[in-house]
Formats: structure tokens, C-alpha cells, sequence
């Protein structure tokens, strides 16, 4: 854990009367990952950020210097952006665009849709012809009987409501060819297989797969191929294995020669989990200690409907403890703790499934220290359910370029949530 960050949460808990729960941002180190990640992007190739990740406005802010652009996935992701940037390209993907979000999009400004099925390409050009409005877009394609990396979460080579058949895209191009479209304008495929592949090389191989059915499509319909965007899917690891290696990764690309057979096209990248997930940290406080049938348990101010990652996943999340001093324990009776034990980290909801770690080894752990979990940024409070039983939100704060860590001088930034 980076020291400002325990700075942060001790500074925190000096001003708060109320138990510690928050969320925490470093904004300048996401600022210098995300330029790192920029600097040895392969040529004719363009980086997006995936805001379903986190679409937090300042994080938006941070990354809007340094990405090609924005991919969202709803009306209210493209009314975040827009929020932020009149202008920055949009890709605006999802399999359930409602009629009324492709004519926002269209008001708005997207620079590509991805269309993700024969009915709703149609609808799109009935929109677009209805408003006289142009439009680009990529046709999503869920490829069949190919091996695709293994990961927890996948989307395409099996039935899936993402994106159409292989089969799917000659029908789709003769709907485009035809002589009434005259708005919607064919500009290459998209494709989105899997979510957090942590492995460089068999992700480098899955979009050589691409490109040879790209090549194969190209010569098959005598189409001419602007676009391919390859997705995401740049993995994050919760535990002791390594998360996916961006350096090793452009290298293969670059090694690969595909900068000469793109050609004219170019390639987009939208991430979102690996640009945001170690930009945030979400620290909730130790309430209870309680032993259970020679099991002890943790209960926190906190729990999944702040941090949902780790229950909907299936994971232990890394975490580190932050010990608060006694002469901040303010009662009379002896403050609970354990020593050199193990213990399960849980939140305060009236759920069984309210759990971030099972049996975690500890050297010590008393009610009213900080546990703090990292590689929080991503996939965390958006995808949680923030209403149930009512329990009060968190706050978030943020640390921002040319804020110092010294705790007596640190200054925390409260977003209503």
C-alpha cells in the first residue's frame, strides 16, 4: 500500500466521529499509468477507456488527455461523458440500445456504434433516415468454433446475447448496401470475447484469430475494413498471480507485424478494469470481532453494497489493516482484537453473501482499525447494490495533483453521492 494512502485514512479517522468508510482515488497515479500505457501504444493503433469500469467524472477528467476517447454502453454513460467532453469520440456499444438512445446518440455525437444484431441495425437506419443524420458503425461478431483464451467471464465462441453470428454478416452488409440506407455507413467489425485475460501472448493470439477472419471477410463480401476494434479484456489479478502485462503484450504486437497489415486501418483498444482498477482503495472500519464456531469474523462499516467485486466474483480481495492507536478506543471496557489468527472479513448487511475475505491469516487485527482493499477502482461501487437496508453511502475522496501526503496538510475531497 502506497503510505499517502495511510496517511489518508489515519487523517480521516482523526476528523470523523462516525465509523471510517470510503473510497479513495489517486488520481496522479492513474494519471501516470494511464500515460505509461499511451507511451508504447503500437502504431495505427488508438486507446479508449471503457467508463462501465468506472465512470466516476473525476477519473473521467484524469484520463480524457490521454485516451483516443470514451466507450460507453448506455444513454447515461454517454450523458457522463458529454459532461466532461462536448467533442472526445464516443463508441457506444451494449446489446439492448432502446430506440431513444440511438436518436440521443445521434443528437449527440457518437463517433462509432457498435450494432449488435440484425433487428437492431435495422432500427438504427429507420432512425437515422427518420432524423437525416449520418452515422458510422462496427458490426459486433461473436466467432464460433475457435479456441479463445479461458477466463471468468466469457463472451463469444458459444451462444450469447453479445453481438451477431458469423453467419449473421452477410445479411447484415446487404441491409447496409441497400439503395433506401443512405445514413448508416459500414466501417469494420467489433469484436469483445472475454474479460480479464490475464495472458499477453494467448491475447496477442486471439487478435492475430481476429485479424485472419477480418482478412477473410474483406476478400469473402468485397468490403473495405476502416475499423477493428478488439475490445478489452486486460486482466487484473486478485491474488498472488500476475495481472496482465501491457509492456509484453505491445511487444508481441509490435514483434508481429501487424502495423504493415492493418494497412489502412486502425485498431482500437477500449480497457477499462486494467486502466482503473489500483487507482482506488476502499477503506471501511472494523465494528465487531466475534468468534463463530472456531471461526472469527469481521464485521465492517461497509460490505458488497459498496464493494461488490469481490462476492460477485467469487474472489478474496486483497486487502492491508491500518492499526488505530488505543487512545482512540473511547470506552471502558477492554477493546476486542486478535492476534496471529486467521479471520473472515465481512461487511454489515443481513446477508451471507455480505463477504470480502474467508479466513484471512492476520498478525493483528482490533475493532476500530482500517482495513483497506486494494485494487478498488474498478468494478466496485457502480456494479454494487447501494440501497439495500439503507445504510449510508461512503465517502469518496481524492487525491489530486500537487496535494501533499503530510496528514496535516492533506485535503479531502467529498463527492455527493
Amino acid at each position: 500500500m502506497q503510505v499517502n494512502i495511510r496517511r489518508w485514512v489515519k487523517e480521516l479517522k482523526k476528523q470523523k466521529d462516525e465509523p471510517v468508510c470510503a473510497y479513495m482515488h489517486d488520481l496522479p497515479s492513474l494519471e501516470s499509468h494511464i500515460k505509461s500505457m499511451a507511451s508504447i501504444l503500437p502504431q495505427k493503433t488508438r486507446l479508449f477507456y471503457a467508463i462501465k469500469a468506472n465512470p466516476d467524472p473525476k477519473i473521467l477528467e484524469t484520463l480524457l488527455p490521454h485516451v483516443d476517447g470514451f466507450e460507453v454502453a448506455s444513454l447515461g454513460e454517454l450523458q457522463r461523458v458529454r459532461h466532461v467532453s462536448a467533442e472526445i469520440p464516443v463508441l457506444f456499444g451494449g446489446p439492448g440500445k432502446k430506440e431513444y438512445e440511438l436518436e440521443q446518440a445521434l443528437q449527440t455525437g457518437i463517433s462509432y456504434i457498435h450494432v449488435e444484431s440484425l433487428l437492431e441495425l435495422q432500427k438504427l437506419i429507420h432512425v437515422a433516415t427518420r432524423m437525416d443524420i449520418d452515422t458510422n458503425i462496427l458490426l459486433r461478431v461473436n466467432l464460433h468454433d475457435h479456441t479463445l483464451p479461458v477466463t471468468n467471464v466469457t463472451m463469444a465462441g458459444k451462444p450469447s446475447p453479445f453481438g451477431m453470428d458469423e453467419w449473421n454478416i452477410e445479411e447484415a452488409l446487404a441491409i447496409l448496401q441497400d439503395s433506401e440506407n443512405t445514413h448508416v455507413h459500414f466501417q469494420g467489425f467489433h469484436f469483445h470475447s472475454l474479460s480479464n485475460n490475464m495472458h499477453a501472448d494467448r491475447h496477442m493470439e486471439m487478435i492475430l484469430l481476429y485479424m485472419e477472419k477480418v482478412e477473410e471477410w474483406k476478400q469473402k463480401f468485397n468490403v473495405e475494413v476502416r475499423v477493428v476494434n478488439v475490445g478489452g479484456g486486460f486482466g487484473v489479478s486478485y491474488d498472488d498471480k500476475p495481472s496482465f502485462d501491457w509492456e509484453r503484450f505491445t511487444t508481441l504486437f509490435k514483434r508481429s507485424g501487424m502495423h504493415h497489415r492493418l494497412g489502412k486501418t486502425k485498431l482500437f483498444f477500449e480497457p477499462g478494469r486494467y486502466i482503473v482498477a489500483d487507482c482506488a482503495y476502499y477503506a471501511a472500519e472494523v465494528i465487531d470481532l466475534k468468534p463463530s464456531m472456531n471461526q472469527n469474523f469481521a464485521i465492517l462499516r461497509g460490505g458488497t453494497h459498496h464493494q461488490r467485486l469481490p462476492a460477485s466474483w467469487g474472489h478474496d480481495h486483497p486487502f492491508s489493516i491500518i492499526s488505530i492507536d488505543d487512545q482512540q478506543w473511547k470506552y471502558d471496557f477492554e477493546r476486542p482484537g486478535i492476534n496471529n489468527g486467521s479471520v473472515t472479513l465481512v461487511g454489515e448487511l443481513c446477508s451471507p453473501k455480505d463477504r470480502f475475505h474467508s479466513e484471512a491469516k492476520i498478525k493483528q487485527l482490533r475493532v476500530g482499525d482500517i482495513v483497506v482493499f486494494e485494487k478498488s477502482g474498478a468494478y466496485s461501487w457502480t456494479i454494487s447494490h447501494h440501497d439495500f437496508l439503507g445504510h449510508p453511502y461512503p465517502d469518496f475522496l481524492y487525491k489530486e495533483e500537487g496535494m501533499k501526503d503530510e496528514p496535516s496538510t492533506v485535503s479531502l475531497t467529498s463527492n455527493e453521492r
